[in-house]
Order: structure tokens, then C-alpha cells, then sequence
């Protein structure tokens, strides 16, 4: 994914002209992310509580994937984005995290009770991204 499809694009197109500024997806992304949050969260503390996964991961996508469970489903919260959990031992079962890269990817790992890991799909590409819970909840 190029940055001026993540970011928009303010540069002018082939003719010279300004192009129309694109709105990113990760600005609707991050408005979800903050409705969600709450809902995330007991979901990341389950998954740790009941002993599934130390390393939640949330996947969030516009169409469909093939990982992890609905626990947000965009149709019928009236959103963007839908959201769906999983773990990291599921990202490596199903080769989207390489086990020789699993002892790298958990030093990047932050905090669950602090930070969701979200994977984000999109057409261009798909992306790990930690976005902060909301402080004071």
C-alpha cells in the first residue's frame, strides 16, 4: 500500500492538476477502533483469562478473511470495520506469521492489557498496527 492511499494524497495528477484529496481508511479505522474499544478489551482479557493465548490479535477488514471469529460485525453495528479475534499461535497455525519470526514478533508485541494488536486488512495489503486503549476505563 502506497502512503498517499493510507494518508491521501495531496500531489497533483498527470495534467498538473491538484488531485482530490482521498480520505484514508485509517481515519475511519480509528474511529471504530475507539467505539469498539470496551467490547476489544474484555475480549483480549477472556481470551488471557481462560488461557487460549497470552497474545490476542484483533483482525480488522472491510470485506472478508478467513482467520479468527466475528466479535464486531460492521453490518450490524451500523460502522466501517468489522473486527474479528484471534491469537498469535492461530497467525502462526495458519502461516500468516512465519514460526521462525515468532520470538521477533513477540519482542514487538505490546502490552494487551494496554494496547490492541490489530492486523489490518485491507486490498492493497494488511499490516500489524497497536492502538492505545482509551486511559482512565
Amino acid at each position: 500500500m502506497q502512503s498517499e492511499e493510507l494518508l491521501g494524497n495531496l500531489s497533483s495528477d498527470e495534467n498538473g492538476a491538484p488531485k482530490k484529496e482521498k480520505k484514508s481508511p485509517l481515519v475511519s479505522l480509528e474511529k471504530d477502533l475507539t467505539f469498539y474499544a470496551d467490547s476489544i478489551r474484555e475480549v483480549a482479557v477472556e481470551i488471557m483469562m481462560e488461557g487460549i493465548s497470552l497474545n490476542p490479535i484483533f483482525i480488522a477488514h472491510q470485506h472478508e478473511v478467513s482467520i479468527g471469529e466475528i466479535i464486531l460485525n460492521r453490518a450490524e453495528l451500523n460502522t466501517e470495520w468489522t473486527i474479528q479475534a484471534s491469537t498469535l499461535e492461530e497467525f502462526i497455525q495458519k502461516g500468516i506469521i512465519h514460526p521462525d519470526k515468532k520470538e521477533q514478533f513477540l519482542k514487538t508485541y505490546k502490552k494487551p492489557e494496554n494496547y490492541m494488536c490489530v492486523f489490518v486488512v485491507v486490498p492493497e495489503g494488511a499490516n500489524f498496527v497497536y492502538y492505545p486503549y482509551p486511559k482512565g476505563k
